[in-house]
């Protein structure tokens, strides 16, 4: 019971956040809105400013056990395609935390510490990007680029796609086979793989995630 309404806390955070902004983030509104008392809030945080930094903190860390999870195979570019299907998927189911894990949704007074702080949970998620793009570079799939940089470019691309999506400017399932898979398969194609072979890697992981 007490896991879960941490949990309703922190779901009532972001949403306040990215719905009306920091100047709806209050004690009293917090607690109106996971359906408790203010004290909840002190006993689970202690303060409202440790809720914000707790709601990202969190969201980082249920996106890295999503992305974690996802299956690994022999094939590196199937790997990291599952690694972004993952990755969007999370955002869909958690719009409003997303928003305020990527700057999106304005935190206002209540900055989250040190931006090393705020890179730790980032890394989180990234290294497995770094993984997979490591993989493709030893594989000799992707030549033009080191790990690191192409696992930027990579989540550049992503991370593009799911902002339109989540604004409702590219429609989700359909998008996803008509604007991200080409997107994707373009800079595959541009890091040196072979078109066919980029195609039949990413048509393979479509295949296990709608038979799934």
């Amino acid at each position: 019971m007490s896991d879960d309404m941490r949990t309703r806390l922190l779901d009532s955070g972001a949403r306040l956040l990215a719905e009306q902004g920091p100047t709806a983030l209050t004690t009293r509104r917090v607690a109106s809105d996971a359906d408790t008392s203010t004290m909840a809030v002190y006993t689970h945080f202690g303060s409202i400013n440790e809720l914000v930094r707790a709601v990202v903190d969190d969201g980082f860390a249920r996106l890295a056990a999503m992305v974690a999870a996802a299956q690994r195979t022999v094939d590196p570019i199937g790997d990291l395609f599952a690694l972004t299907i993952v990755y969007v998927e999370y955002a869909r189911l958690n719009p409003n935390l997303y928003s305020v894990m990527f700057g999106t949704a304005s935190l206002g007074p209540f900055r989250r510490t040190t931006d090393e702080e705020l890179a730790t949970g980032r890394r989180e998620v990234f290294d497995d990007f770094v993984e997979a793009c490591g993989r493709a570079v030893a594989d000799g799939r992707f030549t033009n680029g080191d790990a690191w940089v192409i696992a930027h470019q990579w989540w550049c691309a992503v991370h593009g796609y799911t902002m339109l999506e989540l604004a409702g400017y590219v429609r989700p399932q359909a998008s996803v086979v008509k604007v991200l898979v080409p997107v994707l398969e373009n800079l595959i194609v541009g890091l040196g793989d072979e078109r066919s072979a980029a195609a039949t890697s990413i048509a393979a992981r479509l295949s296990a995630v709608a038979s799934s």
